[in-house]
C-alpha cells in the first residue's frame, strides 16, 4: 500500500525536470497523475512510464498559458477519475537572459501568464472540488532568483513573488475549508536549470560548487519528497508556508551578475 493510493494528483509542467521527478515519486506512493504538460512528447512519456512504478498516468496536452487549457485539465481530471486531491503548480517558463531594462512588455506578460496566472486558473479551477471533498492540497514552486534579485531574470522574479504572494493569500482564505496551499523553493536539475546549462558555460559546475551541500539537486529524489510530504497527512496542520529544498543554497544565496556586463549592454552605451 501506497501513501498515496486511490489520490488523484495533477501537475503542470510534469514532461520535465522537477515536474516529471515529482511525477515519478506520486506514482511509486500509488497515486494517479494527470500530467498537464504542452510537450506532447515528453508529456506522454511521463504519463506511460508511471504504471511501471506503481501508479496510473494521464497526459493532458496543456498550455498552461492559455485559460481554457488550464480549466479543461481539471475537468478532464475530474471526468476520468471522479476527484482532484493534490494540485502542483510546476510549469514555469524563462524569457531571454537579457538586462532589466531591456526586458520588454510581451516578455512580462508571457512570464506572467505562465507562473502568475497559470497558478491562479488551475487554483480556482480546482477550489470547488477541493472544497466539496472536504479538503486538498496546492503546492506551488517560489524561486530563489526572486530573493536574490537575479541578474536577466527580471520578469521571473517578479512572476515567482506574484506567486509566492498567491500561495500567502489562497492559505489564509481557503484553510477554512481544509485546502492547504505551501510552496517550495527548488534548486535541482530542473528544465529552468537545463536551459541555464545550455546558456551559460560552465553553469552545471559553478552551481553545485557554490551549493553548500557541494552538488544540484535531484528532481525525484531531493526535491519531490518534499512535495509528497506537504500533499500528505504528515503536513495537515502547515498552509502559508514556503520550504527552501535547495541543499541550503538560500543561505550564501549566488552571485548573479554577468561577468562580462558589456555583453548585455547596448553598443555605445
Amino acid at each position: 500500500m501506497g501513501r498515496f493510493d486511490g489520490k488523484v494528483v495533477l501537475i503542470s509542467g510534469a514532461g520535465h525536470g522537477i515536474g516529471r521527478g515529482t511525477a515519478r515519486r506520486f506514482a511509486r506512493e500509488g497515486a494517479t497523475v494527470v500530467v498537464a504538460e504542452i510537450d506532447a512528447e515528453a508529456g506522454q512519456a511521463t504519463a506511460d512510464s508511471l504504471a511501471e512504478l506503481g501508479g496510473r498516468g494521464l497526459f493532458v496536452p496543456t498550455d498552461v498559458t492559455k485559460k481554457d487549457q488550464v480549466v479543461g485539465a481539471v475537468e478532464r481530471t475530474v471526468s476520468e477519475f471522479g476527484r482532484l486531491d493534490v494540485l502542483v503548480n510546476n510549469a514555469s517558463r524563462l524569457s531571454p537572459n537579457i538586462l532589466l531594462e531591456q526586458k520588454t512588455d510581451d516578455m512580462l506578460d508571457d512570464v506572467l501568464h505562465a507562473t502568475l496566472w497559470a497558478t491562479w486558473w488551475f487554483s480556482h479551477a480546482v477550489f470547488p472540488i477541493m472544497r466539496d471533498a472536504g479538503g486538498g492540497r496546492i503546492i506551488n514552486y517560489y524561486s530563489i532568483d526572486a530573493e536574490a534579485g537575479a541578474w536577466l531574470h527580471a520578469d521571473y522574479n517578479i512572476g515567482k513573488d506574484a506567486v509566492k504572494g498567491f500561495t500567502r493569500s489562497a492559505a489564509a482564505e481557503w484553510a477554512r475549508y481544509n485546502i492547504l496551499v505551501n510552496a517550495l523553493a527548488p534548486a535541482a536539475a530542473g528544465q529552468v536549470f537545463e536551459q541555464l546549462k545550455q546558456q551559460i558555460p560552465g553553469f552545471e559546475e559553478m552551481a553545485g560548487g557554490m551549493n553548500p551541500m557541494g552538488r544540484v539537486g535531484d528532481p525525484e529524489e531531493d526535491i519531490a519528497p518534499v512535495v509528497l510530504f506537504l500533499a500528505s497527512e504528515d503536513s495537515r496542520y502547515i498552509t502559508g508556508e514556503t520550504i527552501h529544498v535547495d541543499g541550503g543554497q538560500h543561505l550564501p544565496r549566488y552571485q548573479s551578475k554577468p561577468a562580462d556586463l558589456s555583453a548585455f549592454e547596448p553598443s555605445g552605451a
